[in-house]
């Protein structure tokens, strides 16, 4: 005879699927037109010179050509500097 009554599983320990973020081209790789180079949250990454933004914030290629990433300093308003991570697209020479 039980002691203690029977208990039904937990109702919410279930977790949301992976949303894949993060580079998929990496620097010196060649990237088609319009082919997604980053997927991320926010602007971790800004978009450079032969790239785009699009609403979610995935920078893609507007040309084909090598994928470059660029590192900047930039200062603020108050005299912070912050560190850009920009992305752009080197044109193939043919």
């Amino acid at each position: 005879m039980a002691h203690k009554k029977a208990l039904g599983s937990a109702k919410k320990n279930k977790d949301s699927i992976a949303k894949r973020l993060g580079v998929k081209i990496y620097g010196g790789q060649k990237a088609q037109a319009g082919s997604i180079i980053v997927r991320q949250r926010g602007t971790r990454y800004v978009a450079g010179a032969n790239t785009m933004m699009g609403k979610d914030h995935t920078i893609f290629a507007t040309i084909p050509g090598i994928v470059h990433f660029i590192t900047k300093k930039k200062t603020g308003y108050n005299s912070l500097e912050k560190i850009i991570k920009s992305i752009s697209i080197i044109a193939d020479k043919k």
